[in-house]
C-alpha cells in the first residue's frame, strides 16, 4: 500500500474557508472512490482572526509544524473587515500576506507555476477569436529576486525618510528556474501531442518547434540581473534544440499578452515581474475565479509545496455562500497531479477532478450558482 500523503489545510480569511470546504468534499469523494492514501489536518492559521487573538498571523513554530506535511492547501489571506466599521481590526497587506512569503521561502518553493488556458465556458475577455487558443504556462521564480525582503526605512515618517528595497539574484536560482521552464515546455508539447492539439513556434533559423520558452526581463533598465538571466537562458537553451526560444521586455510582454496571447507557450520571469504577468494571464484565461496556482519545490521531497487559487479573500461576499470554488478545485486537481509523481493513482484522481470541474464550467457557463451548489455538482460527476 502506498505511503500516506498528508495535507495541511489552511483555509485562511474571507471566502477561503468556503472554497476550501468544497475542495475537501471533492477530495473525500475521490479518496473513497480510489481508496487514496490521503489525509489532511486543518489549521486556523495563518489568518486575520488568529492575528487578532494572538498578535501574530501564525505561531512561531508554524513552519516546523507544516514541514511534517507533503503539501499545504491554502484558501486566501487578507481581511480588511467591514469598510463601514471604523473600529475594525485592520492589518496592512505587508502583515496579512507575510505568511505567504515565509512559507514560500522557508520551504524553498522556488517555482510558482500558473497555467493559463481558456477552457470552454470560461469568460473570454478578448474579442479576437484566436483568444480561444490561449494555452500558456507562466513560471515565476519564487525564491529570490525582488521579494527577498532585504532593506529598510531610515528616518521613518519624516520628510527625510529613505526607503531601500534590495533585489537579489543568484546564478543558481536563475539556472534552475530557466531549466525548469525548458523541461515544462517539453512536457507541455508531449501532452498536447497526446491530445491531438499540437502547436508550432518558429525559431530564429526559420524552422519550427512544437514548444517555446519565452524569457521575460527588463534588461534594458535592470541590466545586471537582466544580462545574467539572458546569458543563462542562451547557454541552457543549447541543451534543448527541440524548443523554440524568445525574449521579451516585461512592458512589451504585457502588451503582447493582450495583443496575441496565443503566441506564447511557456513563459519564465522573475519574482515581481512574474507576479504581475501571472495575474494578467489569469484574466486572459477567464479570470481569477478559474485560475489555479502552485508554489513548488521540485528538488527536495522533504519540503511541502503549497497550492492556492489566484483570487483574494473577497471579504465583501464572505460567509454568503456566493464564492465560486472553481479556481480552488482546479488548484486541488493540480495538487493531486503533483502527488502523482510518487503515486500514479493520485494523478488519475487529479485528472478526474480537473475534467469534472472543466465539464461543469462548460455546462454552466455564465450561470449564477452558490458555492455549495457548484461543489455538489462536481462531487456528483466524480461519483458517476
Amino acid at each position: 500500500m502506498a505511503q500516506t500523503t498528508r495535507i495541511a489545510v489552511t483555509p485562511g480569511d474571507g471566502i477561503g474557508p468556503e472554497v476550501v470546504g468544497e475542495a475537501i468534499r471533492c477530495l473525500e469523494t475521490l479518496r473513497t472512490k480510489h481508496n487514496l492514501s490521503l489525509e489532511w489536518n486543518e489549521f486556523p492559521w495563518p489568518s486575520h482572526a488568529w492575528h487578532q487573538a494572538h498578535g501574530e498571523s501564525m505561531p512561531a513554530d508554524a513552519l516546523a509544524q507544516l514541514k511534517a506535511y507533503d503539501a499545504i492547501l491554502l484558501g486566501a489571506l487578507g481581511d480588511p473587515g467591514p469598510l463601514e466599521d471604523p473600529n475594525r481590526y485592520l492589518l496592512t497587506d505587508s502583515v496579512s500576506l507575510a505568511p505567504l512569503l515565509e512559507m514560500r521561502k522557508g520551504f524553498d518553493q522556488w517555482v510558482c507555476e500558473r497555467p493559463a488556458r481558456l477552457l470552454p465556458g470560461a469568460r473570454q475577455y478578448l474579442a479576437d477569436e484566436r483568444a480561444k487558443d490561449i494555452d500558456m504556462l507562466v513560471i515565476r521564480e519564487n525564491s529570490e529576486g525582488e521579494y527577498v525582503s532585504q532593506g529598510g526605512r531610515l528616518r521613518q515618517g519624516t520628510e527625510d525618510e529613505i526607503a531601500t528595497q534590495m533585489e537579489v539574484f543568484t546564478r543558481k536560482a536563475t539556472n534552475r528556474i530557466i531549466r525548469y521552464g525548458f523541461e515544462q515546455a517539453r512536457t507541455q508539447a508531449a501532452e498536447r501531442a497526446k491530445e491531438g492539439r499540437t502547436r508550432e513556434f518558429r525559431t530564429l533559423d526559420g524552422s519550427t518547434c512544437e514548444s517555446q520558452v519565452c524569457l521575460i526581463t527588463k534588461r534594458n533598465a535592470l541590466r545586471y540581473w537582466g544580462d545574467m538571466y539572458t546569458e543563462a537562458f542562451e547557454e541552457i537553451s543549447k541543451e534543448y534544440p527541440d524548443v523554440a526560444t524568445h525574449h521579451e521586455l516585461v512592458d512589451a510582454a504585457c502588451m503582447k499578452f493582450v495583443q496575441a496571447p496565443w503566441a506564447f507557450d511557456v513563459v519564465v520571469a522573475s519574482n515581481l515581474q512574474g507576479d504581475i504577468l501571472t495575474d494578467l494571464a489569469a484574466v486572459l484565461s477567464g479570470g481569477m475565479g478559474v485560475a489555479p496556482s502552485c508554489n513548488l519545490n521540485p528538488t527536495d521531497p522533504d519540503m511541502p509545496s503549497m497550492f492556492e487559487p489566484t483570487h483574494g479573500s473577497a471579504p465583501d461576499i464572505a460567509g454568503k455562500g456566493l464564492a465560486d470554488p472553481t479556481a480552488m478545485l482546479f488548484t486541488a486537481a493540480r495538487m493531486l497531479e503533483w502527488f502523482g509523481r510518487k503515486d500514479p493513482v493520485m494523478a488519475v484522481a487529479g485528472k478526474e477532478l480537473f475534467d469534472a470541474v472543466a465539464a461543469d464550467l462548460a455546462e454552466n457557463a455564465g450561470a449564477r450558482r452558490g458555492t455549495k451548489e457548484i461543489g455538489e455538482a462536481i462531487c456528483q460527476r466524480l461519483s458517476a
